[in-house]
This record gives C-alpha cells, structure tokens and sequence, in this order.
C-alpha cells in the first residue's frame, strides 16, 4: 500500500522498519525538525529521519502542519492512508481527510484509557497491570478516534518506563502491519473509562517521602531512563534509578534506617523502600554497594532536604 508516516522518536521508527519489511511503500516521511542536543548543542536527527535517510525516503520537517504548502506536498505524495506514531504534533482538519484510507494512528494505551503524551508512563504511576497497543483511526479529537485494532500487554512488576516502552514499540509495529492487512472495522470508543495521561511535568520526578513505599517504587519504574526520579542528599540532587518494597520501619520519612551491601533502606510515609541503584549529579548510576564505597551515608541521614 501506499502510505505516509509521521513520527519522530525510536518508539516510531521501529513502526517505520516494520511496514518496510511487510512491502508497503512508503512515499513521504514527515518528523520533527532537528532539534540542538549534547554538550555542543548541535543538531540531532530524529531516529525516524535517520532511518528514511538510511533507506533513501524522502523526507519533510515542517515546523507546523497548518501551511498550505505542507498539505499539498503531502497530496503529491498520493497516499492510501497517513500513519502516525509518536509525532508529536498535531494533524489539522485538511490533512486528517485528505487520504483515502484517513490517518492512523498507533496509541501506547488500551484505549480510552490513557489517551494523551504520556501513556507509558501514567501507566506505571497509577499501578495498571495491563496495557496496550491501539490503532485508531484518527480524528480531530485528542485520541478520540475510533478503534481498529487492540491488543493488550502485562506490565511486569519490574517494568520500567524503558523497558515497557521497548515491549510496546515492538508490539505496536506488529499490530499496525496486521490492522493494514485486515482492514477492520472501525468501533467508535466506549464513554467510560477515560483517562488522560498528561505530559509528565518537571516537579513529578522529585521523590516524596511522605508517599507510601508502593507509590514511590511505580514513579522510580516510571520515570527510568527519562527523567529519572530525583531526591536530595545533603541539598544535592541524587537519582533513584531502582528501589525494592519493604515493611515499615520506625523511622520519620526519608530517613536512612540502614545502609550496607544490600541496598539503602529508607522510611516512606507508609513502608520502606531498599534503594538498590542510584547516581549522583554528574556521576554514574551504581549499585548501591559502589555508591556506599565512595560515600559515607550513615543511619538517621535525611533525604530529600534541600538545605542538607
């Protein structure tokens, strides 16, 4: 078939390298323009433009879809349908009705459940045991569109915001491949079970230690690789990249009860949790038995204190 794409991220690109293989041609890529990054703020391609250049696609960065112009580039291309996947900006009403086919779209969520830029995420704080992938066919709404297509995923109890993502890109490239070739009927989305998943905000990766150990373990899964769940220690910023439950220890919230080999142990409002991994501003992640190593952290020592 005769498609377009639109994506930006490595989430889309593997979506892109699965409808190559099963034959379909792809006239027109479109993602987002480079954007500076790294030390030297040069600019970065996208993982999908990198991979229509790799196999000679062409390509189009508009920094908006509302231009005319951009629309029309888009009819030349003649596509049965417009896929979309993680591209990050917002499709106007001309362009949602110009293929035959409408614009698809993969969702990371069993919709309606997490509709919106953080499904993956939001998952994981909220504790889901199930997700998904959804091929919608779009419409103006924000993730409204009816359903083609749906297959769910078990988020594992060690799931992180990475791996999770990984498990859902590769689903999500499977079943678009089979809804292109099914052609199912659309269903319009049920009325209940709406949820949104709000772009996760700055302040959300700084640990509350007041939470229950259960809700503090989710958001250090959640927000690993990006933006890595945060506390302070001595009024420095240190990472919590991987945390285990444990029972309640007498103790105020935030306060190190134990520290050695095995891991960290400090008292949440309810519970506690065993940090197993972290990282300093500017180090390595380590073990927490490379971190004890290399710094004293004693019983009774306060985390989250921004004044040390």
């Amino acid at each position: 078939m005769k498609l377009a794409f639109a994506g930006t991220p490595a989430f889309a690109a593997i979506s892109l390298e699965a409808l190559l293989r099963a034959g379909h041609d792809v006239t027109l890529v479109l993602t987002r323009p480079d954007r500076p990054a790294g030390r030297g703020l040069k600019p970065q391609q996208s993982a999908v433009k990198q991979l229509a250049l790799e196999r000679g696609l062409a390509v189009l960065q508009p920094a908006t879809l509302d231009d005319p112009g951009t629309v029309a580039a888009i009819a030349a291309a003649r596509p049965a349908a417009l896929v979309v996947a993680a591209y990050g900006l917002i499709l106007p009403p001309a362009l949602i009705a110009l293929p035959p086919r409408g614009c698809l779209n993969v969702h990371a969520s069993l919709l309606p459940r997490w509709r919106g830029a953080a499904p993956i995420q939001r998952a994981i704080l909220a504790g889901d045991r199930t997700t998904g992938i959804t091929i919608m066919q779009m419409d103006e709404g924000l993730d409204t569109g009816p359903i083609l297509l749906q297959e769910p995923l078990t988020i594992s109890t060690d799931d992180t915001g990475g791996s999770l993502h990984d498990k859902l890109a590769a689903l999500g490239a499977r079943v678009l491949v089979r809804a292109l070739e099914m052609r199912p009927t659309p269903v319009a989305q049920g009325v209940t079970g709406v949820t949104y998943a709000a772009r996760i905000a700055r302040g959300e990766a700084e640990i509350d230690w007041e939470g229950a150990a259960e809700e503090i373990e989710r958001r250090i899964r959640a927000f690993d690789p990006v933006p890595g769940a945060q506390t302070r220690l001595e009024g420095r910023v240190l990472k919590i990249w991987r945390a285990a439950i444990e029972g309640s220890v007498h103790a105020a919230p935030g306060t190190v009860y134990s520290a050695g080999p095995a891991g960290i142990l400090v008292a949440c409002g309810s519970g506690a949790l065993r940090i197993t991994e972290l990282q300093r501003a500017g180090g390595k992640r380590l073990a927490a038995s490379a971190f004890l190593a290399g710094s004293r952290l004693a019983r009774g020592a306060r985390l989250g204190s921004r004044d040390g």
